[in-house]
């Protein structure tokens, strides 16, 4: 527990986690949701672009589908042509 807890430390996680709830502490008014707030703060992507980038990764895994297989039939006309 205490190896973790200096592996933390070590690394800045304990610092800018503490920076973080200080920030949201000295808020005037508390945002709706904290764990927004702290991703933010962390520099992690908001919900919208987290949903953002996985639509995108999905919309990539089609072009790469349709790529491998355009490609995969390019090279079985390679074979034929080469057997031919």
């Amino acid at each position: 527990k205490e190896a973790f807890r200096k592996y933390l430390d070590s690394c800045g996680v304990l610092d800018s986690l503490t920076k973080v709830l200080i920030s949201l502490y000295e808020q005037n008014e508390k945002p709706s949701s904290a764990i927004d707030f702290i991703r933010q703060k962390l520099g992690g992507p908001t919900l919208a672009e987290h949903e953002n980038l996985r639509a995108e990764l999905s919309d990539l895994q089609v072009r790469y589908n349709e790529l491998l297989a355009a490609h995969q039939a390019k090279c079985r006309e390679c074979e034929e042509l080469k057997n031919s």
